[in-house]
Protein backbone atom coordinates (compact mmCIF):
# COMPACT_ATOMS: atom_id res chain seq x y z
CA UNK A 1 0.00 0.00 0.00
CA UNK A 2 1.30 3.49 -0.79
CA UNK A 3 2.91 5.62 1.69
CA UNK A 4 0.81 8.97 2.41
CA UNK A 5 1.77 12.33 3.30
CA UNK A 6 0.73 14.39 6.23
CA UNK A 7 -1.42 17.78 4.92
CA UNK A 8 -2.85 18.90 8.34
CA UNK A 9 -2.16 18.35 12.22
CA UNK A 10 -5.43 19.34 14.73
CA UNK A 11 -4.77 17.85 18.23
CA UNK A 12 -5.01 14.54 18.05
CA UNK A 13 -6.27 14.80 14.53
CA UNK A 14 -4.22 14.29 11.72
CA UNK A 15 -5.30 14.64 8.17
CA UNK A 16 -3.63 12.96 5.25
CA UNK A 17 -3.33 12.59 1.51
CA UNK A 18 -2.48 10.18 -0.71
CA UNK A 19 -4.21 7.19 0.84
CA UNK A 20 -5.83 5.30 -1.67
CA UNK A 21 -6.90 1.81 -0.81
CA UNK A 22 -7.32 2.77 2.99
CA UNK A 23 -10.09 1.74 4.96
CA UNK A 24 -12.24 2.59 7.97
CA UNK A 25 -10.68 1.72 11.43
CA UNK A 26 -7.31 1.01 9.72
CA UNK A 27 -4.11 1.23 12.00
CA UNK A 28 -1.69 3.22 10.22
CA UNK A 29 1.77 4.92 11.60
CA UNK A 30 2.02 8.54 11.39
CA UNK A 31 5.63 10.82 11.30
CA UNK A 32 8.95 10.04 11.48
CA UNK A 33 8.42 8.19 15.12
CA UNK A 34 5.92 6.24 13.92
CA UNK A 35 2.97 6.99 15.98
CA UNK A 36 -0.21 4.75 16.61
CA UNK A 37 -3.28 5.88 14.54
CA UNK A 38 -6.38 4.76 13.49
CA UNK A 39 -8.59 5.83 10.32
CA UNK A 40 -11.49 7.45 11.62
CA UNK A 41 -13.14 9.31 8.27
CA UNK A 42 -12.21 8.72 4.54
CA UNK A 43 -12.53 11.37 1.45
CA UNK A 44 -11.76 10.07 -1.70
CA UNK A 45 -7.77 10.15 -0.98
CA UNK A 46 -7.69 12.06 2.09
CA UNK A 47 -8.05 10.12 5.34
CA UNK A 48 -8.81 11.46 8.74
CA UNK A 49 -6.52 9.63 11.50
CA UNK A 50 -7.13 9.68 14.97
CA UNK A 51 -3.65 9.42 17.10
CA UNK A 52 -3.14 7.44 20.29
CA UNK A 53 -0.23 9.05 21.11
CA UNK A 54 0.98 13.20 21.73
CA UNK A 55 1.55 14.83 18.03
CA UNK A 56 3.18 18.18 19.68
CA UNK A 57 5.94 19.29 17.03
CA UNK A 58 4.59 17.47 13.96
CA UNK A 59 4.01 19.10 11.04
CA UNK A 60 2.48 18.53 7.14
CA UNK A 61 4.46 16.35 4.83
CA UNK A 62 5.97 13.76 7.46
CA UNK A 63 5.25 10.23 5.78
CA UNK A 64 1.91 8.45 7.19
CA UNK A 65 2.48 4.89 6.92
CA UNK A 66 -0.71 1.93 6.65
CA UNK A 67 -0.78 -1.09 7.59
CA UNK A 68 -4.02 -2.73 6.05
CA UNK A 69 -5.22 -4.13 9.66
CA UNK A 70 -7.34 -2.97 11.78
CA UNK A 71 -7.20 -1.92 14.99
CA UNK A 72 -6.85 -5.33 16.81
CA UNK A 73 -5.49 -6.35 20.04
CA UNK A 74 -3.26 -9.54 21.35
CA UNK A 75 -5.42 -12.60 23.15
CA UNK A 76 -3.44 -15.33 24.57
CA UNK A 77 -1.95 -16.40 27.54
CA UNK A 78 -0.23 -13.54 29.61
CA UNK A 79 -3.17 -11.15 30.03
CA UNK A 80 -4.34 -11.48 33.09
CA UNK A 81 -1.91 -9.97 35.87
CA UNK A 82 -0.95 -7.36 32.80
CA UNK A 83 -1.20 -3.71 33.18
CA UNK A 84 -1.52 -2.10 29.57
CA UNK A 85 -2.45 1.16 28.39
CA UNK A 86 -4.86 2.62 26.25
CA UNK A 87 -4.06 0.76 23.07
CA UNK A 88 -2.74 -2.53 24.68
CA UNK A 89 0.92 -1.55 25.43
CA UNK A 90 2.45 -3.15 28.94
CA UNK A 91 3.61 -0.73 31.13
CA UNK A 92 5.91 -2.33 32.86
CA UNK A 93 7.90 -3.49 29.72
CA UNK A 94 7.75 0.68 28.91
CA UNK A 95 8.73 1.87 32.24
CA UNK A 96 11.85 -0.58 31.81
CA UNK A 97 12.63 0.78 28.28
CA UNK A 98 11.00 4.79 28.44
CA UNK A 99 11.49 5.94 31.62
CA UNK A 100 8.47 6.90 34.32
CA UNK A 101 6.85 9.17 30.66
CA UNK A 102 6.04 7.09 27.79
CA UNK A 103 8.09 8.13 24.72
CA UNK A 104 6.62 8.84 21.69
CA UNK A 105 6.23 5.70 18.63
CA UNK A 106 6.80 2.41 21.41
CA UNK A 107 5.90 -0.58 19.93
CA UNK A 108 5.98 -3.28 22.33
CA UNK A 109 4.01 -6.90 21.89
CA UNK A 110 1.38 -6.80 24.33
CA UNK A 111 1.93 -10.94 25.31
CA UNK A 112 5.25 -11.31 26.16
CA UNK A 113 7.12 -13.63 22.68
CA UNK A 114 9.79 -15.33 24.88
CA UNK A 115 8.12 -16.63 27.74
CA UNK A 116 7.19 -20.30 27.77
CA UNK A 117 3.94 -21.75 28.61
CA UNK A 118 3.00 -25.14 29.47
CA UNK A 119 0.40 -26.40 27.11
CA UNK A 120 -1.73 -29.72 27.86
CA UNK A 121 -4.06 -31.05 24.95
CA UNK A 122 -7.86 -32.47 25.27
CA UNK A 123 -8.12 -33.47 21.99
CA UNK A 124 -6.00 -35.37 19.94
CA UNK A 125 -5.32 -35.94 16.17
CA UNK A 126 -8.46 -37.03 14.31
CA UNK A 127 -11.03 -35.03 15.85
CA UNK A 128 -12.93 -32.48 14.17
CA UNK A 129 -12.59 -28.82 15.14
CA UNK A 130 -14.40 -25.61 14.32
CA UNK A 131 -13.76 -21.94 15.97
CA UNK A 132 -14.44 -21.61 19.97
CA UNK A 133 -13.61 -25.21 20.44
CA UNK A 134 -11.33 -26.06 22.77
CA UNK A 135 -8.17 -27.73 22.02
CA UNK A 136 -5.96 -27.46 25.57
CA UNK A 137 -5.15 -25.69 28.36
CA UNK A 138 -2.21 -23.27 30.59
CA UNK A 139 -2.23 -22.60 33.46
CA UNK A 140 -2.04 -18.90 32.97
CA UNK A 141 -2.14 -18.05 36.89
CA UNK A 142 -2.68 -19.64 40.09
CA UNK A 143 -6.45 -18.64 40.15
CA UNK A 144 -7.21 -18.95 36.05
CA UNK A 145 -7.07 -21.96 33.81
CA UNK A 146 -6.38 -20.17 30.01
CA UNK A 147 -8.49 -22.46 27.40
CA UNK A 148 -6.72 -21.95 24.51
CA UNK A 149 -9.17 -21.91 21.47
CA UNK A 150 -9.42 -22.74 17.62
CA UNK A 151 -9.00 -19.63 16.17
CA UNK A 152 -11.71 -17.42 13.89
CA UNK A 153 -11.78 -18.52 10.42
CA UNK A 154 -10.37 -21.98 11.18
CA UNK A 155 -11.89 -25.82 11.40
CA UNK A 156 -10.80 -29.27 9.92
CA UNK A 157 -9.46 -32.70 11.13
CA UNK A 158 -6.43 -32.02 13.68
CA UNK A 159 -4.03 -33.82 12.03
CA UNK A 160 -1.06 -33.36 14.97
CA UNK A 161 -1.64 -31.56 18.50
CA UNK A 162 1.00 -31.21 20.93
CA UNK A 163 2.22 -30.87 24.57
CA UNK A 164 5.19 -29.16 26.34
CA UNK A 165 6.04 -26.20 26.92
CA UNK A 166 5.97 -23.43 23.97
CA UNK A 167 6.09 -19.80 23.26
CA UNK A 168 2.95 -18.33 22.42
CA UNK A 169 4.27 -18.02 18.40
CA UNK A 170 4.83 -21.57 18.48
CA UNK A 171 2.46 -23.96 16.54
CA UNK A 172 0.54 -26.07 19.33
CA UNK A 173 -1.61 -27.98 16.42
CA UNK A 174 -1.75 -28.33 12.32
CA UNK A 175 -5.58 -28.51 11.46
CA UNK A 176 -6.44 -29.91 8.00
CA UNK A 177 -9.39 -29.12 5.84
CA UNK A 178 -9.14 -30.52 1.84
CA UNK A 179 -5.82 -29.82 0.72
CA UNK A 180 -4.66 -26.98 3.20
CA UNK A 181 -3.09 -27.35 6.43
CA UNK A 182 -3.39 -24.40 9.31
CA UNK A 183 -0.93 -24.02 12.24
CA UNK A 184 -2.65 -23.32 15.24
CA UNK A 185 -0.72 -20.66 17.87
CA UNK A 186 -1.85 -20.01 21.35
CA UNK A 187 -1.55 -16.21 19.94
CA UNK A 188 -4.49 -14.75 18.70
CA UNK A 189 -5.75 -11.02 17.44
CA UNK A 190 -9.23 -9.87 17.35
CA UNK A 191 -10.07 -6.31 15.99
CA UNK A 192 -11.36 -4.74 19.00
CA UNK A 193 -14.64 -3.03 17.26
CA UNK A 194 -15.98 -6.02 16.40
CA UNK A 195 -18.05 -8.15 18.84
CA UNK A 196 -16.68 -11.73 18.90
CA UNK A 197 -19.76 -14.47 17.73
CA UNK A 198 -21.79 -16.63 20.37
CA UNK A 199 -24.03 -19.31 19.01
CA UNK A 200 -27.05 -17.76 21.65
CA UNK A 201 -27.93 -15.25 23.48
CA UNK A 202 -29.30 -16.03 27.27
CA UNK A 203 -31.86 -14.13 29.74
CA UNK A 204 -29.83 -13.39 33.07
CA UNK A 205 -30.65 -15.76 35.87
CA UNK A 206 -28.53 -15.23 38.96
CA UNK A 207 -27.21 -12.23 40.70
CA UNK A 208 -23.44 -10.72 40.43
CA UNK A 209 -22.40 -11.11 44.36
CA UNK A 210 -20.41 -8.15 45.11
CA UNK A 211 -20.81 -8.06 48.87
CA UNK A 212 -22.22 -4.17 48.90
CA UNK A 213 -25.82 -4.76 51.25
CA UNK A 214 -27.45 -1.98 49.27
CA UNK A 215 -26.43 -3.48 45.75
CA UNK A 216 -27.12 -7.20 46.49
CA UNK A 217 -30.21 -7.04 48.45
CA UNK A 218 -31.75 -3.71 46.94
CA UNK A 219 -30.68 -2.99 43.52
CA UNK A 220 -29.00 -6.19 42.30
CA UNK A 221 -27.38 -6.47 39.30
CA UNK A 222 -27.30 -10.38 37.42
CA UNK A 223 -24.34 -11.99 36.11
CA UNK A 224 -24.33 -10.92 32.33
CA UNK A 225 -26.40 -7.26 33.14
CA UNK A 226 -25.11 -3.55 32.75
CA UNK A 227 -25.25 -1.18 35.36
CA UNK A 228 -24.41 2.73 35.62
CA UNK A 229 -23.13 4.56 38.31
CA UNK A 230 -23.31 8.13 38.07
CA UNK A 231 -22.38 10.61 40.90
CA UNK A 232 -20.66 13.96 41.37
CA UNK A 233 -17.36 14.43 42.10
CA UNK A 234 -16.51 12.92 45.62
CA UNK A 235 -19.63 10.77 46.06
CA UNK A 236 -17.80 7.45 45.98
CA UNK A 237 -18.02 5.99 42.27
CA UNK A 238 -14.40 4.72 42.27
CA UNK A 239 -14.58 2.96 45.43
CA UNK A 240 -17.72 1.14 44.81
CA UNK A 241 -15.91 0.31 41.54
CA UNK A 242 -12.64 -1.08 43.50
CA UNK A 243 -15.18 -2.90 45.66
CA UNK A 244 -16.71 -4.62 42.70
CA UNK A 245 -13.54 -5.85 41.63
CA UNK A 246 -11.82 -6.96 44.91
CA UNK A 247 -14.99 -8.75 45.81
CA UNK A 248 -17.66 -9.57 42.97
CA UNK A 249 -17.98 -13.32 42.37
CA UNK A 250 -16.82 -12.66 38.85
CA UNK A 251 -14.19 -15.31 37.24
CA UNK A 252 -12.18 -12.89 35.74
CA UNK A 253 -11.96 -9.10 36.28
CA UNK A 254 -11.36 -6.73 33.84
CA UNK A 255 -10.59 -3.01 34.81
CA UNK A 256 -10.68 0.10 32.76
CA UNK A 257 -9.29 3.27 33.82
CA UNK A 258 -10.58 5.38 30.56
CA UNK A 259 -9.87 8.64 32.10
CA UNK A 260 -10.20 8.73 35.58
CA UNK A 261 -7.17 11.11 37.99
CA UNK A 262 -4.01 9.77 38.29
CA UNK A 263 -3.84 9.36 42.02
CA UNK A 264 -7.07 6.86 41.57
CA UNK A 265 -5.49 4.83 39.11
CA UNK A 266 -2.51 4.74 41.26
CA UNK A 267 -4.26 3.47 43.80
CA UNK A 268 -5.57 0.41 42.04
CA UNK A 269 -2.46 -0.65 40.58
CA UNK A 270 -1.12 -0.63 43.99
CA UNK A 271 -3.78 -2.00 46.19
CA UNK A 272 -4.62 -5.08 43.95
CA UNK A 273 -1.35 -7.09 43.82
CA UNK A 274 -1.61 -6.67 47.72
CA UNK A 275 -5.03 -7.99 47.91
CA UNK A 276 -5.98 -11.37 48.84
CA UNK A 277 -9.00 -13.33 47.02
CA UNK A 278 -11.72 -13.99 49.21
CA UNK A 279 -12.49 -16.64 46.86
CA UNK A 280 -9.10 -18.56 45.67
CA UNK A 281 -6.86 -17.24 48.62
CA UNK A 282 -4.61 -16.11 46.13
CA UNK A 283 -3.75 -12.11 45.34
CA UNK A 284 -6.30 -11.06 43.60
CA UNK A 285 -4.41 -9.59 40.59
CA UNK A 286 -4.23 -12.93 39.54
CA UNK A 287 -7.17 -13.06 38.06
CA UNK A 288 -7.47 -9.39 37.13
CA UNK A 289 -6.67 -6.91 33.66
CA UNK A 290 -5.85 -3.99 33.76
CA UNK A 291 -5.87 -0.87 31.55
CA UNK A 292 -4.75 2.15 33.07
CA UNK A 293 -5.58 5.15 31.04
CA UNK A 294 -5.61 8.00 33.27
CA UNK A 295 -6.73 11.89 32.59
CA UNK A 296 -3.16 13.43 32.04
CA UNK A 297 -2.61 10.69 28.69
CA UNK A 298 -3.69 11.68 25.14
CA UNK A 299 -7.34 11.68 24.46
CA UNK A 300 -7.90 9.98 21.55
CA UNK A 301 -6.90 6.91 23.55
CA UNK A 302 -9.28 6.95 26.39
CA UNK A 303 -11.76 5.76 23.78
CA UNK A 304 -9.55 3.19 22.50
CA UNK A 305 -9.21 1.51 25.83
CA UNK A 306 -13.08 0.86 26.45
CA UNK A 307 -12.61 -1.38 23.28
CA UNK A 308 -9.37 -3.05 24.77
CA UNK A 309 -11.20 -4.05 27.95
CA UNK A 310 -14.39 -5.24 26.56
CA UNK A 311 -12.73 -7.17 23.65
CA UNK A 312 -10.64 -9.18 26.13
CA UNK A 313 -13.52 -10.01 28.45
CA UNK A 314 -15.35 -11.28 25.27
CA UNK A 315 -12.27 -13.47 25.07
CA UNK A 316 -12.27 -15.06 28.69
CA UNK A 317 -16.34 -15.13 28.11
CA UNK A 318 -15.59 -17.57 25.26
CA UNK A 319 -13.76 -20.01 27.07
CA UNK A 320 -16.44 -20.19 29.59
CA UNK A 321 -15.74 -17.42 32.48
CA UNK A 322 -17.65 -15.38 34.04
CA UNK A 323 -16.65 -11.53 33.36
CA UNK A 324 -16.70 -8.67 35.11
CA UNK A 325 -16.09 -5.15 33.18
CA UNK A 326 -15.34 -1.95 35.26
CA UNK A 327 -15.03 1.69 32.86
CA UNK A 328 -14.46 4.50 35.11
CA UNK A 329 -15.41 6.59 33.99
CA UNK A 330 -17.49 6.80 30.53
CA UNK A 331 -17.86 10.62 30.64
CA UNK A 332 -13.86 10.85 29.99
CA UNK A 333 -14.82 8.49 26.84
CA UNK A 334 -17.46 10.60 25.80
CA UNK A 335 -15.21 13.50 26.05
CA UNK A 336 -13.21 12.05 23.85
CA UNK A 337 -15.42 11.70 21.16
CA UNK A 338 -16.60 15.50 21.90
CA UNK A 339 -13.09 16.52 20.77
CA UNK A 340 -12.88 13.85 17.87
CA UNK A 341 -16.27 15.03 16.64
CA UNK A 342 -15.41 18.72 17.25
CA UNK A 343 -11.94 18.85 14.78
CA UNK A 344 -13.31 16.69 12.36
CA UNK A 345 -16.44 19.16 12.25
CA UNK A 346 -19.03 17.35 12.32
CA UNK A 347 -22.44 18.74 13.16
CA UNK A 348 -22.84 18.76 17.51
CA UNK A 349 -25.91 17.11 19.08
CA UNK A 350 -26.76 18.34 22.50
CA UNK A 351 -23.74 19.79 24.76
CA UNK A 352 -21.15 19.65 22.37
CA UNK A 353 -21.53 15.53 22.20
CA UNK A 354 -21.55 13.84 18.59
CA UNK A 355 -25.21 13.37 17.36
CA UNK A 356 -24.24 9.35 17.30
CA UNK A 357 -23.22 9.13 21.20
CA UNK A 358 -25.95 6.81 22.21
CA UNK A 359 -24.75 4.86 19.32
CA UNK A 360 -21.48 4.51 20.59
CA UNK A 361 -22.67 3.62 24.10
CA UNK A 362 -25.07 1.13 23.15
CA UNK A 363 -22.39 -0.31 20.65
CA UNK A 364 -19.85 -0.84 24.60
CA UNK A 365 -23.24 -2.09 26.88
CA UNK A 366 -24.74 -4.57 24.20
CA UNK A 367 -21.72 -6.25 24.06
CA UNK A 368 -22.13 -7.41 27.89
CA UNK A 369 -24.49 -10.85 28.22
CA UNK A 370 -25.07 -14.12 29.19
CA UNK A 371 -24.56 -16.42 26.36
CA UNK A 372 -23.74 -19.93 24.94
CA UNK A 373 -20.04 -19.44 23.54
CA UNK A 374 -18.82 -20.41 20.28
CA UNK A 375 -18.04 -23.65 19.82
CA UNK A 376 -18.83 -27.67 17.84
CA UNK A 377 -17.97 -29.89 20.80
CA UNK A 378 -20.36 -29.22 23.43
CA UNK A 379 -22.42 -26.38 25.24
CA UNK A 380 -20.32 -23.64 27.14
CA UNK A 381 -22.36 -20.46 29.19
CA UNK A 382 -20.34 -17.27 29.57
CA UNK A 383 -21.39 -14.05 30.94
CA UNK A 384 -19.98 -10.65 30.63
CA UNK A 385 -21.58 -7.74 33.28
CA UNK A 386 -20.33 -4.62 32.50
CA UNK A 387 -20.84 -1.40 35.14
CA UNK A 388 -20.00 1.87 33.62
CA UNK A 389 -19.38 4.67 36.02
CA UNK A 390 -20.63 8.13 34.56
CA UNK A 391 -19.43 11.74 35.83
CA UNK A 392 -22.03 14.22 34.99
CA UNK A 393 -20.87 17.99 35.85
CA UNK A 394 -22.72 18.33 39.28
CA UNK A 395 -24.17 15.04 39.41
CA UNK A 396 -26.41 16.72 36.75
CA UNK A 397 -28.16 13.71 35.29
CA UNK A 398 -29.50 15.23 32.43
CA UNK A 399 -26.20 15.01 30.96
CA UNK A 400 -26.06 13.60 27.71
CA UNK A 401 -23.97 10.94 28.26
CA UNK A 402 -26.05 9.65 31.61
CA UNK A 403 -28.84 9.86 29.62
CA UNK A 404 -27.85 7.53 27.09
CA UNK A 405 -26.55 5.14 28.96
CA UNK A 406 -29.84 5.28 31.22
CA UNK A 407 -30.88 3.43 28.00
CA UNK A 408 -28.99 1.31 27.59
CA UNK A 409 -28.63 -0.49 30.99
CA UNK A 410 -31.23 -2.00 33.39
CA UNK A 411 -29.25 -1.45 36.42
CA UNK A 412 -29.09 2.09 38.18
CA UNK A 413 -27.02 2.79 41.60
CA UNK A 414 -27.70 7.02 41.57
CA UNK A 415 -24.75 8.24 44.09
CA UNK A 416 -25.80 11.57 46.34
CA UNK A 417 -23.21 14.22 47.15
CA UNK A 418 -25.67 14.84 49.92
CA UNK A 419 -24.63 11.33 51.58
CA UNK A 420 -21.29 11.76 50.72
CA UNK A 421 -21.04 14.78 52.67
CA UNK A 422 -22.99 12.76 55.62
CA UNK A 423 -20.58 10.27 55.63
CA UNK A 424 -22.79 7.21 54.74
CA UNK A 425 -21.03 5.43 52.11
CA UNK A 426 -22.12 3.65 49.54
CA UNK A 427 -23.97 6.95 48.64
CA UNK A 428 -26.39 5.40 46.54
CA UNK A 429 -29.80 7.02 46.81
CA UNK A 430 -32.37 4.04 48.04
CA UNK A 431 -34.81 6.48 46.60
CA UNK A 432 -34.28 7.09 42.82
CA UNK A 433 -31.89 3.90 42.05
CA UNK A 434 -33.29 1.00 40.63
CA UNK A 435 -32.78 -2.92 39.07
CA UNK A 436 -34.59 -4.09 36.28
CA UNK A 437 -33.53 -7.67 37.10
CA UNK A 438 -35.01 -8.29 40.32
CA UNK A 439 -37.94 -10.79 39.43
CA UNK A 440 -35.01 -12.31 37.26
CA UNK A 441 -33.21 -13.42 40.07
CA UNK A 442 -36.00 -13.57 42.82
CA UNK A 443 -36.15 -17.42 42.44
CA UNK A 444 -32.44 -17.97 42.46
CA UNK A 445 -32.47 -16.00 45.53
CA UNK A 446 -35.57 -17.38 47.35
CA UNK A 447 -33.98 -21.17 46.47
CA UNK A 448 -30.42 -20.14 47.33
CA UNK A 449 -30.85 -17.67 50.66
CA UNK A 450 -33.95 -17.17 51.78
CA UNK A 451 -37.98 -18.08 50.80
CA UNK A 452 -38.95 -14.89 51.76
CA UNK A 453 -36.04 -12.58 50.89
CA UNK A 454 -38.31 -10.54 48.22
CA UNK A 455 -40.85 -10.26 51.01
CA UNK A 456 -38.06 -9.06 53.41
CA UNK A 457 -36.60 -6.77 50.28
CA UNK A 458 -40.21 -4.80 49.46
CA UNK A 459 -40.97 -4.40 53.12
CA UNK A 460 -37.81 -2.93 53.97
CA UNK A 461 -38.05 -0.61 50.87
CA UNK A 462 -41.73 -0.06 51.56
CA UNK A 463 -40.65 1.67 55.23
CA UNK A 464 -37.60 3.80 53.37
CA UNK A 465 -40.69 4.91 51.09
CA UNK A 466 -42.75 5.79 54.12
CA UNK A 467 -39.79 7.20 55.93
CA UNK A 468 -39.30 10.07 53.28
CA UNK A 469 -42.66 10.67 53.58
CA UNK A 470 -43.08 11.08 56.98
CA UNK A 471 -39.97 13.16 56.95
CA UNK A 472 -41.63 16.02 54.80
CA UNK A 473 -44.67 16.16 57.40
CA UNK A 474 -41.84 16.24 60.29
CA UNK A 475 -40.32 19.68 58.91
CA UNK A 476 -43.76 21.31 59.12
CA UNK A 477 -45.40 20.23 62.14
CA UNK A 478 -42.71 18.42 64.52
CA UNK A 479 -42.05 14.73 65.30
CA UNK A 480 -44.36 15.09 68.28
CA UNK A 481 -47.22 14.66 66.16
CA UNK A 482 -46.93 11.89 64.37
CA UNK A 483 -48.39 8.67 65.82
CA UNK A 484 -46.89 6.06 67.97
CA UNK A 485 -47.23 3.67 64.89
CA UNK A 486 -45.44 6.29 62.74
CA UNK A 487 -42.72 6.70 64.73
CA UNK A 488 -41.89 3.23 64.74
CA UNK A 489 -41.05 3.59 61.21
CA UNK A 490 -39.05 6.46 61.18
CA UNK A 491 -36.55 3.91 63.74
CA UNK A 492 -36.62 1.12 62.26
CA UNK A 493 -35.81 2.88 58.72
CA UNK A 494 -33.06 4.45 60.63
CA UNK A 495 -32.34 1.17 61.68
CA UNK A 496 -32.11 0.00 57.58
CA UNK A 497 -29.94 3.17 56.73
CA UNK A 498 -27.48 2.97 59.53
CA UNK A 499 -27.35 -0.36 60.42
CA UNK A 500 -27.31 -1.96 57.02
CA UNK A 501 -26.95 0.37 54.14
CA UNK A 502 -24.50 2.01 55.41
CA UNK A 503 -21.50 -0.02 54.93
CA UNK A 504 -17.27 0.89 55.69
CA UNK A 505 -15.19 -0.16 52.66
CA UNK A 506 -12.06 -0.19 54.87
CA UNK A 507 -13.08 -2.19 58.14
CA UNK A 508 -12.20 -5.75 57.76
CA UNK A 509 -15.39 -7.53 58.58
CA UNK A 510 -17.74 -4.84 57.37
CA UNK A 511 -16.18 -4.57 53.78
CA UNK A 512 -17.75 -7.75 52.36
CA UNK A 513 -21.15 -9.41 53.61
CA UNK A 514 -22.25 -12.38 52.18
CA UNK A 515 -25.81 -12.95 50.48
CA UNK A 516 -26.88 -15.42 53.81
CA UNK A 517 -25.36 -12.31 56.32
CA UNK A 518 -27.33 -10.11 54.57
CA UNK A 519 -30.90 -11.79 54.66
CA UNK A 520 -29.98 -12.36 58.33
CA UNK A 521 -29.27 -9.02 58.87
CA UNK A 522 -32.87 -7.80 57.28
CA UNK A 523 -35.08 -10.67 58.96
CA UNK A 524 -33.88 -9.27 62.12
CA UNK A 525 -34.51 -5.75 61.54
CA UNK A 526 -37.72 -6.35 59.82
CA UNK A 527 -38.40 -8.73 62.29
CA UNK A 528 -38.36 -6.72 65.37
CA UNK A 529 -40.52 -3.86 63.27
CA UNK A 530 -42.96 -6.21 63.08
CA UNK A 531 -43.24 -7.64 66.53
CA UNK A 532 -42.84 -4.09 68.01
CA UNK A 533 -46.19 -3.44 66.30
CA UNK A 534 -47.90 -6.07 67.59
CA UNK A 535 -46.42 -5.11 70.98
CA UNK A 536 -47.66 -1.15 70.66
CA UNK A 537 -50.91 -2.79 69.15
CA UNK A 538 -51.03 -4.39 72.16
CA UNK A 539 -50.57 -1.63 74.67
CA UNK A 540 -47.07 -1.25 75.07
CA UNK A 541 -45.79 2.50 75.73
CA UNK A 542 -43.55 3.66 72.63
CA UNK A 543 -40.79 4.90 75.04
CA UNK A 544 -40.21 1.22 76.26
CA UNK A 545 -40.47 -0.36 72.81
CA UNK A 546 -37.72 2.06 71.00
CA UNK A 547 -36.06 1.58 74.47
CA UNK A 548 -35.11 -1.91 74.33
CA UNK A 549 -31.39 -3.32 74.86
CA UNK A 550 -31.44 -5.57 71.77
CA UNK A 551 -31.44 -2.44 69.06
CA UNK A 552 -27.72 -1.96 69.91
CA UNK A 553 -27.01 -5.78 69.40
CA UNK A 554 -28.49 -5.37 65.68
CA UNK A 555 -26.81 -2.41 65.38
CA UNK A 556 -23.55 -4.25 65.64
CA UNK A 557 -24.54 -7.31 63.70
CA UNK A 558 -23.01 -5.98 60.84
CA UNK A 559 -19.67 -6.73 62.19
CA UNK A 560 -20.26 -10.33 63.53
CA UNK A 561 -17.90 -12.39 61.00
CA UNK A 562 -19.09 -14.69 58.36
CA UNK A 563 -17.54 -17.82 60.15
CA UNK A 564 -19.87 -16.64 63.85
CA UNK A 565 -23.52 -16.55 61.74
CA UNK A 566 -24.73 -18.49 64.83
CA UNK A 567 -24.82 -15.26 66.63
CA UNK A 568 -27.99 -13.83 64.94
CA UNK A 569 -30.05 -16.69 66.36
CA UNK A 570 -29.10 -15.28 69.90
CA UNK A 571 -30.01 -12.01 68.59
CA UNK A 572 -33.41 -13.55 67.36
CA UNK A 573 -33.81 -15.40 70.77
CA UNK A 574 -32.78 -12.26 72.56
CA UNK A 575 -35.51 -10.13 70.47
CA UNK A 576 -38.06 -12.18 71.60
CA UNK A 577 -37.30 -12.32 75.26
CA UNK A 578 -37.24 -8.76 75.39
CA UNK A 579 -40.91 -8.43 73.47
CA UNK A 580 -42.39 -11.05 75.34
CA UNK A 581 -41.04 -8.44 78.62
CA UNK A 582 -43.12 -5.81 76.92
CA UNK A 583 -46.56 -7.78 77.05
CA UNK A 584 -45.75 -9.25 80.99
CA UNK A 585 -45.73 -5.38 81.79
CA UNK A 586 -49.08 -5.62 80.26
CA UNK A 587 -50.32 -8.56 81.95
CA UNK A 588 -50.56 -10.13 78.61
Amino acid sequence: MPEGRVIKVSGPLVVADRMEGARMHDIVRVGQERLIGEIVELKEDQASIQVYEETSGMGPGEPVYPTGRPLSVELGPGLITSIYDGIQRPLDILAEKAGAYIARGVDIPAIDRERKWYFKPILSSGNEVAFGDILGSVQESPAVVHRVMVPYGIEGTIEKIYEGNFRVTDAIAKVKKDKEIYEVRMLQEWPVRRRRPVKEKLPPCAPLVTGQRVIDTFFTLAKGGTACIPGPFGSGKTVVLHQFAKWSDADIIVYVGCGERGNEMTDVLLEFPQLTDPRTGQALINRTVMIANTSNMPVAAREASIYTGITIAEYYRDMGYRVAVMADSTSRWAEALREMSGRLEEMPGEEGYPAYLAARVAEFYERAGRAVCASGNGRREGSISAIGAVSPPGGDLSDPVVQATLRMVKVFWGLEDRLASMRHFPAINWLTSYSLYLRNIADFLQKEVGSDWMTLRDEAMKLLQEEASLEEIVKLVGIESLSARDRLILETSKSIREDFLHQHAFHEVDTYTSLTKQYRMMKLIIGLHQKCQKALEGGAPLHDVLALPVREEIARAKYIPEDELDSFDKIADRIDLEINSLFGQKGD
